[in-house]
């Protein structure tokens, strides 16, 4: 049964940076399609980044410029950089792959799958 497995959460100051990892565990699975998403406590999950299999990125308004969404094929492994790290993005992070990517001419949506990770808390500090 394959698991996804995410790390590097923590607690930051704001303004630094922290950069989660993702990567399938239990199976074979080449991670393509990928996506992190974030919750608050109150909140819904919501999209933060997403990767298509060509390594097309997409990002959520509010991470534009700060984060960084790849693919390290050779380790099978997602990752998300994400860096001027504000007190906002405190939230629960969470990987999932093999998502549905539907196509357009200058962007792409990302529904998710049923594979989710066990979430990975992210804390920043003013």
């Amino acid at each position: 049964q394959v698991q996804l497995v995410e790390s590097g959460g923590g607690l930051v100051q704001a303004g630094g940076s922290l950069r989660l990892s993702c990567a399938p565990s239990g199976s074979i699975f080449r991670l393509n399609a990928a996506a992190w998403y974030r919750q608050s406590p109150g909140k819904q999950r919501e999209l933060v980044a997403a990767l298509t299999s060509a390594k097309r990125t997409n990002y959520a308004d509010s991470v534009k410029g700060r984060f960084t969404i790849s693919r390290d094929n050779a380790n099978n492994t997602v990752y998300l950089q994400m860096n001027s790290l504000k007190p906002e993005d405190t939230a629960v992070y969470y990987c999932n792959a093999g998502g549905q990517i539907i196509n357009y001419i200058n962007t792409f949506t990302y529904n998710p799958s049923a594979l989710w990770g066990q979430g990975t808390q992210v804390t920043v500090s003013a």
